[in-house]
């Protein structure tokens, strides 16, 4: 069984005389112990669906089911009870700015109802879990950004969570850092067996970290898959556009100019696996006599697995340049037509 369902969400708000809807029937599930990450665009409604795991946004209409209760049809004491085993880290910390680190911990300790005899333990074990155990009579102006969310994630982990929320955890941290956070995270998630529910907008994020992935839009949720399949195949509109930002596979404005001068296609191919596409490519000229000329490629790990990626132009006649474009079709996984005078 899985340990969090989402079925059927919806979450509306008022707003003067309009209802605005920020969840569309949505539902997901996530299996115990996996990393499972949510993208899209900022107010693709992200953000009030994982409010919703935690009940701190009831939704409108749908179940909510965490570790087999169902928070929908709950009494306050159980909903409390179930955010007590769930834990959140937010984009911006949230640090109490005058107390310490320890007091920052300790206050989460005694809100989670933690015996104070045994919370300076509890608090050294948390900042060594996070590299700070030096730091506990530091106050949050003396860290960095990326220490504040190493306390962020110590918080979140201070009264023994089954589930962690990251709600842009990284977002507000160069990429080093938040490369840094991820990896801690990664480590938590091996040690702990916590599952990761991690929001964000940042596909460098979903590559790095999560097992599955859901996209939404609008509210709404418009692809599911494993991450690997989100990067080498996205189904929908939104995953493509994610997709082909996060992989760059758009010309230079210079480049294309170029390449444009003549007549001719091109595309984008994406593929699974690191083998060269140059045999395809070879035997597409030379059954279609067409030319085929590679202008830019590379290979990324997703779940370290190999996607390909290569720009490629063709010239020759009409007909036998859509002939080879029909061929690629059929023999790559993904194929992308850009017009050759955009």
């Amino acid at each position: 069984m899985s340990q969090i369902e989402l079925k059927h969400i919806d979450v509306t708000f008022k707003q003067k005389k309009r209802t605005v809807t920020a969840v569309k029937d949505v539902s997901l599930s996530v299996e115990k112990g996996e990393i499972f990450g949510i993208v899209g665009l900022s107010g693709a409604g992200k953000s009030t669906l994982v409010r919703t795991i935690n009940y701190l946004q009831a939704p409108t209409n749908g179940q909510v089911v965490v570790d087999g209760t169902d928070l929908s049809h709950a009494n306050a004491k159980t909903i409390a009870a179930a955010r007590r085993k769930i834990g959140f880290i937010f984009q911006n910390f949230n640090l109490i700015n005058n107390r310490t680190l320890a007091q920052n911990l300790a206050f989460a300790l005694t809100a989670g109802g933690y015996p104070e005899k045994q919370q300076p333990k509890r608090i050294t074990e948390l900042l060594e879990l996070v590299g700070l155990a030096d730091r506990q009579d530091n106050y949050p102006g003396q860290l960095s950004g990326g220490q504040k969310q190493r306390v962020g994630i110590a918080r979140a982990l201070a009264n023994d969570p089954d589930i962690l929320l990251c709600d842009e955890a990284t977002s507000a941290l160069d990429v080093e850092t938040a490369e840094e956070i991820i990896g801690i995270l990664k480590e938590i998630n091996r040690r702990l067996h916590i599952t990761i529910v991690f929001i964000t907008h940042q596909l460098e994020v979903a590559r790095s970290l999560f097992d599955r992935v859901a996209v939404m839009e609008n509210g709404r949720l418009v692809e599911q898959s494993s991450t690997y399949d989100l990067f080498a195949a996205p189904q929908s509109d939104m995953g493509q556009r994610l997709v082909n930002r996060f992989l760059d596979t758009d010309l230079p404005d210079k480049v294309k100019a170029q390449v444009t001068k003549q007549t001719g296609q091109l595309l984008t191919l994406r593929y699974r696996g690191s083998d060269s596409l140059t045999p395809i490519i070879t035997k597409i000229a030379k059954q279609t006599g067409i030319d085929i000329n590679i202008i830019q490629g590379r290979v990324e790990f997703i779940q370290d697995k190999a996607i390909g990626v290569l720009v490629v132009f063709l010239t020759g006649s009409a007909v036998a340049v859509s002939q080879a474009v029909q061929i690629f079709h059929q023999r790559v996984d993904y194929v992308t037509e850009v017009s050759a005078h955009e």
